[in-house]
């Protein structure tokens, strides 16, 4: 009911206090958890960062949500194992607490899993545009599994069903109606491949692609993906993701699916993620009603993947430009008219891949605006511009903090952009 997910709301909030005083007696984190303690120890890192000695400070601060993610698409283009470690260092030093990895569309598929060897084999070796694929081994994967827990960071692996499916297709002939392999799927085209809900392969493929997920990933959700399924009626769609939600489900985790998923019947506490604001959200509020949880990833406002503005080199435009303050003024309360704030999880930002072929080029269009992302996720709404001068002076109130930012950056070999309004 509304009452316990407020309560839940309010103990994951809690879970991540902490209370950080610099004075001239030395420095002191107190935190109800271990997540407090490693947030209060990043904010003593950047305070000081490029100083020779931290000022006297006390910071008492919780997040405003419990969920404040970044979604990485490594389907399109695969990201090496390395190159996801830099990015979660990124995430933590913005004490974001999820990475959620596309690891499955048309054009890859990037995660050997044990129950289908075929799926890795066949499929890991393709990417948009005809450039070169891979996948993570066992080996890979264990790596970003333990530095994700190392980093405090909810690792959440989704295998895009039952659209978005060719590479899975191609490797396994059996899925699909003909028992003939389609080709290889190299474009960037979306809604044409499909699972069909009456062939025998299809229900084992499921269940046992989600049991394998789930033993080689800790955590407490499984991402069925659900979006952009075009070529399938409503009936056979809700079948399909019922059958992926039963195989999620039956591993004992969680279910997360983008908006679609929300006009299957969910199990309370299901993660609807919504993306495109263009549809009618009449779904996504009926499903919270029910239980589900909203977790906000509005592409107009944090599709990273967008250009920053018509100049910009890499990028998409199909949601629009976004701009730094684009990115940042925005309340995730009002985001959606007549959805229960109580409903809301969190806020995740993405970033897909037809265009980025980097860790550089990844990093170029994520920063600083994922920065940007992480504040509205971290801060309460009204005290966003209360931090770093008034609104004549800084109209969006964290461009002080950017620089500084910004130096980490740099440290770490980073490319990102200067957008302007910003003191580099």
């Amino acid at each position: 009911d509304d009452a316990g997910q407020a309560a839940a709301l309010h103990r994951e909030r809690l879970a991540e206090a902490y209370r950080l005083q610099v004075s001239g007696d030395g420095v002191v984190v107190r935190a109800v958890g271990p997540a407090g303690l490693r947030h209060g120890l990043t904010v003593l890192g950047l305070l000081a960062t490029g100083v020779d000695a931290v000022p006297g400070v006390t910071v008492v601060d919780a997040p405003r949500y419990p969920w404040r993610g970044l979604s990485v698409d490594v389907a399109r283009h695969p990201l090496p194992a390395d190159d996801v470690l830099v990015l979660l260092d990124v995430l933590a030093d913005l004490r974001l607490n999820v990475l959620h990895l596309h690891l499955t569309d048309d054009q890859g598929w990037r995660l050997d899993l044990p129950s289908r060897p075929e799926l890795a084999a066949r499929s890991g070796g393709t990417a948009v545009g005809g450039d070169t694929g891979g996948w993570y081994d066992g080996a890979a994967w264990s790596r970003i599994v333990e530095a994700a827990g190392a980093r405090g960071i909810a690792l959440v692996p989704e295998v895009d069903v039952p659209g978005h499916v060719n590479a899975a297709l191609h490797a396994l002939p059996e899925l699909t109606p003909d028992g003939v392999a389609p080709p290889a799927y190299t474009g960037i085209d979306v809604g044409f491949s499909r699972l069909t809900a009456d062939l025998p392969a299809t229900e084992p493929f499921l269940r046992d692609v989600f049991a394998d997920l789930a033993r080689l990933t800790p955590g407490t959700h499984l991402h069925l993906g659900g979006d952009e399924v075009l070529t399938m009626d409503r009936e056979e769609y809700v079948r399909l993701v019922r059958a992926a939600a039963d195989a999620v489900e039956a591993t004992g985790r969680a279910v997360v699916g983008w908006q679609e998923v929300a006009t299957a019947p969910l199990a309370p506490g299901s993660v609807v993620q919504l993306w495109d604001e263009r549809e009618d959200p009449g779904h996504l509020i009926a499903a919270a009603t029910r239980g589900a949880r909203v977790l906000l990833s509005p592409g107009s406002r944090v599709y990273l993947d967008m250009k920053y503005d018509a100049a910009t080199e890499l990028g998409l435009e199909w949601a629009g430009h976004i701009p730094l303050p684009r990115a940042y003024e925005w309340d995730p309360v009002t985001l959606v008219p007549g959805l229960d704030p109580q409903h809301v999880v969190g806020v995740e930002a993405a970033i897909w891949s037809e265009t980025t072929r980097s860790l550089a080029d990844l990093t170029s269009l994520l920063l600083p605006r994922l920065a940007a992302v992480a504040e509205v996720a971290w801060t309460a709404q009204g005290s966003r511009r209360d931090v770093g001068g008034t609104a004549t002076e800084d109209p969006l109130g964290l461009t002080r903090r950017l620089a500084a930012f910004a130096r980490t950056w740099d440290a770490a070999g980073l490319r990102w952009t200067r957008t302007p309004g910003v003191p580099w």
